[in-house]
């Protein structure tokens, strides 16, 4: 029933982190004002976002591995597919914006 809970939560937060994208994407002005956020701004706390995850999968799996009492096998490993998910994400969307950027270099002036 963890398994379930653990999904279910996974799930929400990937809605709403969706959800929050696309609302930032509709209220991009083409010069960023006061109290809006970057692309830049945007994608640094995409990139925090995956470094806490990581870090949070790495310390759950060291109490594990300590045998710290309430820590659960099963939690250890959906933390660690969250992680491992979140950095392939971003490294899908860093491989976008890497060919982005070459395709743009390569355009006739």
């Amino acid at each position: 029933m963890s398994q379930g809970i653990e999904f279910n939560r996974l799930m929400l937060d990937m809605r709403s982190m969706q959800m929050d994208a696309m609302a930032q994407s509709k209220s991009v002005a083409p010069a960023p004002e006061l109290g809006q956020s970057s692309f830049a701004d945007m994608l640094g706390q995409a990139i925090n976002k995956v470094s806490d995850t990581q870090q949070a999968s790495s310390q759950l799996a060291n109490a594990f591995e300590i045998g710290k009492s309430g820590v659960d096998l099963t939690d250890v490993m959906v933390a660690s597919q969250k992680a491992s998910v979140s950095f392939q994400a971003l490294t899908q969307v860093r491989n976008k914006l890497v060919q982005a950027y070459q395709d743009i270099m390569q355009m006739p002036v």
